[in-house]
């Protein structure tokens, strides 16, 4: 158990997986709040909607017409924001090292979770959200085996506070030429960690986190959820695999079963806090994509996923990182262990 004093008092705290100090404020829960407030999330009503472009047999924005498929569907996107056809060209004004640019190569898909227009992650049946991590593994397989493609990013922008501009649900598989810079902060970490003590960081991490159970929110027989001890995000989390994996690839059945299960336990209880659907981003961090033997060739690497939900006090209030947050350090007011027995009481419920 932490502390009582880092239950009350500011402190920071220290994020190795960035490798970066987090300010939390605990007293600051009291200030009263006059910012801006956010519309009431609300669910969509309808299991087909004729204006939306990913509900099957539509038209989508770009000219093409979506299929009318049963299970999950990948398209690639109309409006990329990576193009696998660009030509390879660096710049180094002056050779300064100052304004450097290089072209990026990518691919970006949009993955339909499934066919009906008014379900999430948190409303779908346990064998659809299995249907979608096996869809993941194989985007992850195919993209990652492409020569020039370093790393393949999956996550899920839900709720239109969060950016997602189509209530359907879906996500979204970006492949990469270079690897991203949150991945690459957490490569160097991993690997530091590994080098000196010979063990991957977040299996040594997983391991007091179950010992200590003040922030584990949700788990099963091959999968947890907590609350990170250097959150960010107010309801934050992080979600790790029980056995060291480093890809989707290398997870058993059971376990695939098991993740997803943690995720419809998770998102199930997150829309229990405020009894609204819970925004959020979504992503998982595998090894990078050398090839398919690349769960081999990163060992320091543990396969997770975060979770980044940006509501604060309720359903309308949300968390903005700005001013300080901007130009100094990450900061938050309630604290990581409150957030937890805040979220484990709902995942309790949800799993009930």
């Amino acid at each position: 158990m932490i502390d009582p004093i880092f239950r009350e008092a500011s402190h920071r705290r220290w994020n190795p997986l960035k490798r970066e100090w987090v300010v939390v404020s605990p007293h600051r829960t009291q200030r009263p709040w006059q910012g801006q407030t956010e519309e009431k999330a609300t669910p969509p009503s309808l299991e087909y909607d004729p204006t939306c472009y990913l509900c099957p047999g539509n038209t989508r924005a770009g000219g093409h017409k979506t299929p009318a498929y049963t299970g999950t569907y990948v398209f690639e996107n109309d409006f990329a924001a990576l193009k696998s056809d660009v030509p390879e060209t660096t710049m180094d004004l002056n050779q300064a090292g100052l304004l450097r640019a290089e072209t990026e190569r990518g691919i970006c898909r949009v993955l339909c979770f499934d066919p009906r227009h008014d379900l999430t992650l948190a409303t779908m049946e346990l064998s659809a959200i299995r249907r979608v991590v096996d869809m993941w593994d194989a985007q992850a397989a195919e993209l990652g085996a492409r020569p020039e493609m370093r790393y393949v990013q999956i996550f899920e922008n839900r709720g239109s506070m969060m950016g997602a501009s189509n209530p359907h649900p879906h996500g979204q598989i970006w492949a990469t030429e270079h690897i991203p810079n949150e991945p690459t902060l957490e490569l160097a970490a991993q690997r530091e960690y590994f080098e000196q003590h010979r063990v991957s960081l977040l299996t040594a991490y997983l391991e007091l986190e179950m010992n200590q159970r003040e922030r584990i929110v949700a788990e099963n027989d091959t999968w947890a959820a907590l609350v990170p001890f250097w959150a960010v995000w107010p309801f934050e989390l992080l979600v790790l695999p029980k056995r060291r994996v480093a890809t989707l690839a290398e997870l058993t059945g059971p376990e695939r079963d098991g993740l997803a299960a943690i995720l419809q336990q998770v998102t199930r209880g997150y829309n229990r806090v405020f009894d609204t659907p819970f925004p959020y981003s979504m992503g998982l961090h595998p090894a990078p994509s050398d090839g398919p033997t690349n769960g081999e060739a990163y060992p320091e690497w543990h396969l997770h996923a975060h979770f980044y939900p940006p509501l604060l006090r309720s359903a309308t209030v949300r968390k903005f990182m700005v001013g300080f947050e901007l130009l100094g350090s990450p900061q938050r007011d309630i604290t990581p262990e409150s957030a937890a027995e805040t979220l484990r009481n709902a995942m309790q419920t949800t799993a009930e």
